[in-house]
């Protein structure tokens, strides 16, 4: 990545083509797939590493939550700044190796201090992969087809979650409760996955008016960062996808915790699989439809963007809130679906409205910037603050109480995701229309 100016390739190899470019969406996702993978996995194996370390619910928030999202959205700006100048394929590729290398030494850890600095160690890796990826894409699409792509590069969420399930119940049957093997298996794979990114993926051109005489220079973070300011509905999805996001992420670390600790006797390799199944279908299918009808109502009313992800999260809440009342495990399962199936939606309107409503050389930088606000709000504070509002209410309420009842608290941080986006909705038409000014 030495070079002064990013090698550009001939326009009808990467964007005429349309074969390459969802070749190149779906390496892409498949990466994105394996860092939440990476991410993911811990909340899973959560119990098994409590048993064995030894610890408590606000040691476990820790590493779930801040141990990671700190330097994982401080890094993401200096790496968006290189992407926004050098080789966005060498970045991700580097990153992948980076954060899965960690991953498989997160199963060598002896304590709880080396599992934290394994954790910090693949949030430095994640960094790398999500700006210059939604980077590459936007150069790759055209705008209207933007939320669709994103959506189908955020299907590696719910892909990679739903992988991690899967590999902890593979690994896990039979109550052997190996959770260092899970690490290594889920590991090991990204590093081979990063050298096929690298061997198979060029290096796109940037969009013509990125490389234009008339922006001949790549604006600074601060420069940045007064142009995003400016734009009242980039912050409006950035903190609507994050109070979502907050919830979400609490969820997905803390949710197996309370199965185990609520419903005694429970079968863990059964509820791991359809933990997995749910994620790979009516969360996948959530956020594949959230791009989807964006994009389609979109076309007609740009506050769609804004209004889908409010209209689905005020269906998803109250279920999620149910599912923690009711007494039957699997009632409470499908009411958790339909949270994951609603919680979808915002993903891909979020992230194309990053991309379009940015200019367009600071796309990456964009990117990283949403994430920044996005991960310090929810993978920082989602699992983390649930932790010690969970370890707190111990001593009065016991372990499992006191967990469902941090878990009930999420219903705040969604309502105010609702509010948030059916506030960005009335500011979308006008951000959106400077945006075709400068050029989209």
């Amino acid at each position: 990545m030495a070079q002064s100016h990013v090698e550009e390739f001939p326009a009808t190899a990467a964007v005429t083509s349309k074969s390459y470019r969802n070749y190149v969406l779906f390496i892409l996702t498949l990466v994105y797939a394996f860092n939440f993978i990476d991410r993911q996995i811990i909340g899973i194996l959560s119990p098994f590493i409590k048993a064995d370390l030894g610890l408590d619910d606000a040691q476990l928030g820790w590493l779930k939550g801040i141990y990671f999202a700190l330097l994982y959205t401080v890094m993401g700006i200096p790496i968006a700044w290189l992407a926004d100048r050098y080789s966005r394929v060498n970045i991700i590729a580097v990153s992948l190796t980076l954060w899965s290398g960690f991953t498989a030494a997160s199963g060598l850890a002896a304590n709880y201090m080396q599992l934290a600095i394994a954790r910090i160690g693949v949030g430095i890796g994640e960094a790398g992969g999500s700006p210059p990826s939604h980077s590459i894409i936007s150069d790759l699409f055209p705008k209207e087809k933007r939320a669709g792509a994103l959506a189908i590069y955020s299907l590696g969420i719910p892909f990679g979650v739903m992988l991690a399930f899967f590999a902890s119940a593979f690994f896990l049957q039979g109550g052997s409760a190996d959770w260092r093997t899970v690490m290594y298996s889920v590991g090991i794979p990204g590093v081979l996955l990063a050298i096929l990114l690298k061997l198979t993926v060029k290096e796109p051109s940037r969009s013509v008016s990125a490389t234009s005489s008339e922006q001949p220079h790549k604006p600074s973070v601060k420069a940045s960062l007064k142009m995003l300011l400016k734009i009242p509905t980039w912050w409006g999805m950035a903190l609507g996808i994050s109070f979502g996001s907050f919830g979400n992420y609490a969820i997905s670390t803390w949710i197996i915790d309370y199965y185990v600790r609520a419903f005694a006797g429970l079968d863990i390799t059964q509820l791991l699989i359809v933990f997995g199944i749910i994620n790979g279908t009516a969360y996948a299918l959530g956020v594949w439809l959230g791009g989807y009808i964006a994009d389609r109502w979109g076309k007609h009313n740009k506050k769609a963007y804004a209004l889908l992800p409010a209209l689905a999260l005020i269906i998803g809440v109250p279920a999620f809130y149910v599912s923690l009342q009711v007494h039957d495990l699997w009632l409470s399962v499908g009411l958790m679906a339909l949270l994951l199936f609603t919680s979808g939606s915002y993903l891909g309107p979020s992230f194309a409205m990053a991309q379009t409503l940015a200019p367009v050389n600071v796309r990456a930088m964009s990117t990283a910037l949403f994430f920044f606000v996005l991960n310090i709000i929810a993978l920082g504070g989602g699992p983390t603050l649930t932790g010690i509002i969970s370890q707190s209410l111990v001593p009065s309420l016991g372990e499992t109480e006191a967990l469902r009842q941090s878990l009930i608290y999420l219903v705040v941080p969604y309502a105010l995701s609702i509010a948030v986006f059916l506030w960005t909705s009335t500011k979308i038409v006008k951000d959106w229309e400077m945006a075709e000014g400068r050029g989209l």
